[in-house]
């Protein structure tokens, strides 16, 4: 089988993404969620239960808790014995190029330039970008693309494949709460089909959607899943002190890859809205609508408008292009993007066999993390107090949090960790009180009785601690600062 191009763009993409970034597949772990979905998958492969009250907080231990990705928890259990952090990075590595490979993949059967899917793809992969990171929404990224390839294969050729997405949502409602924005696609499909008045397209849809909504109930929650989920999208809580639930900053690369495709996918939904095409207007409508109302949208956008927008730009590039001299440069480029089309949609195993090989190789090029990234955790700091901290009360950032549980559960315990939809407006908000040092933070100390404070150097906190007899710094390395309680001496009465 010979190598095609798209072989070619996936291991250039790993190399560029992983081997010649500064922090190599490090990049992947700056968030510390992984280290607690880690120790949920192998809670479950030792007890064989998924969890419904909380393990791992001594500020709401026992509770009910909702571990809504318990099956890909118990994936990245199973990848960590096998191989520790680098089968995790690896496996995350792998998800990300087969996002691109299906995108790719997606705009060639389109009927895409193969030049401007190759540029699309590579946008559209930066966009998305800062959300690559070792967690189970990485499922997500793969499967909405692999969704809205479906339905558009289906609307051209109705074929019983697409019944195969009820099932697949079953799994996907057990493996990451992205499954939502598959109903939505399905859902989308619906409306459009009604609005083209494509009856018994609507029809074969809407039954699809009700078909996937049954098939989310079947989860170790039932129904109060759903309305656990629905209660975290709309808390304002979360929206006002979750980063990732935020709208999107304008600055920055991979922003300025998002407002790009966002402008584009703009002016595809009207040309799409002139053609009476509504499906996909009701597609890029509501997907930006979400991607402008929080960041962690952004993947589920780029995702689906990437290879609508790449339509309409090879529609406009072919208009300007038939004009010009075989021998111009637009000419030169519409030919090269003939010649490489064949190869493009050529299938082959390569890319996944170079990606599997991978594991094979330790050599300091590929950089395996062998711990959590310096860049984003105290790592030697908490290597240092951590037989202290271990079955200590301590106050530290929820990333933190994550960090100690990966390295310290089941001994340690945490205030508050990445679960932010468990910690809710109560201890999330205590939570953001004491590290801004509000009124009443000594009460607050009182109350979850800390032995320890691991601060980053940028906590307001870190003023009145110092200031504090009742706490004494341990150390300070311009980033981090570490506070132990001090004892305080019960004073004899004088007679």
């Amino acid at each position: 089988m010979q190598l095609s191009f798209a072989d070619v763009f996936i291991v250039a993409l790993v190399a560029w993404t992983f081997a010649s970034g500064p922090h190599g597949w490090s990049s992947l772990l700056t968030d510390g969620d992984a280290g607690w979905h880690i120790r949920v998958g192998e809670m479950i492969l030792d007890t064989g239960a998924v969890p419904h009250t909380d393990p791992f907080s001594f500020s709401k231990p026992g509770e009910a808790w909702y571990a809504w990705e318990w099956l890909s928890d118990v994936g990245m259990g199973l990848l960590h014995r096998a191989g520790g952090l680098k089968a995790i990075v690896w496996f995350a590595g792998g998800l990300i190029a087969l996002f691109a490979g299906i995108l790719l993949r997606y705009m060639m059967w389109k009927g895409v330039n193969a030049l401007v899917a190759l540029g699309l793809t590579l946008i559209a992969v930066g966009a998305c970008s800062i959300h690559f990171l070792a967690r189970p929404h990485l499922v997500t990224l793969v499967l909405i693309p692999a969704l809205a390839w479906l339905i558009d294969a289906d609307r051209k050729n109705p074929s019983w494949k697409l019944w195969l997405v009820v099932p697949a949502m079953a799994l996907w409602t057990n493996l990451h709460g992205g499954f939502l924005a598959g109903i939505v696609l399905v859902g989308g499909a619906t409306a459009g089909t009604l609005l083209e008045r494509r009856w018994d397209e609507a029809r074969r849809y809407g039954l699809l959607t009700a078909l996937c909504g049954v098939a989310t109930l079947a989860n170790p929650y039932g129904f109060h899943l759903h309305q656990h989920v629905f209660a975290y999208l709309g808390s304002d809580f979360i929206r006002n002190a979750v980063q990732e639930f935020q709208s999107p900053t304008f600055r920055g690369e991979s922003a300025m890859q998002f407002e790009l495709l966002l402008f584009l996918g703009l002016i595809t939904a009207g040309g799409l809205i002139a053609r009476g095409r509504f499906v996909e207007t009701v597609w890029i409508a509501g997907l930006a609508h979400m991607a402008l109302g929080s960041q962690r949208h952004i993947t589920i956008f780029a995702s689906v408008a990437t290879p609508l927008a790449a339509v309409q730009l090879t529609e406009w590039w072919n208009g300007f292009a038939a004009g010009q001299s075989r021998k111009s440069i637009p000419g030169i480029l519409q030919q090269m993007s003939k010649d490489l089309a064949p190869n493009f949609r050529r299938n082959s195993v390569w890319a996944a066999v170079f990606f599997a090989a991978l594991l094979a190789f330790d050599a300091p090029l590929m950089r395996w993390p062998s711990d959590f990234t310096s860049v984003m955790f105290p790592v030697e700091i908490l290597e240092k107090y951590r037989t202290r901290m271990l079955t200590s009360r301590v106050l530290t950032t929820d990333q933190w949090g994550d960090y100690l549980l990966y390295h310290g559960y089941p001994k340690q315990r945490v205030f508050v960790d990445g679960r932010s939809d468990f910690y809710g407006p109560q201890t999330g908000g205590d939570y953001v009180h004491l590290l801004n040092g509000l009124h009443n933070w000594q009460g607050l100390m009182e109350k979850y009785k800390f032995d320890f404070v691991v601060a980053p150097v940028e906590w307001p906190l870190n003023s009145l601690l110092k200031a504090s007899s009742r706490w004494k710094l341990l150390e300070d390395n311009g980033k981090t600062l570490v506070y132990e309680k001090v004892e305080q001496k019960v004073r004899e009465p004088k007679f």
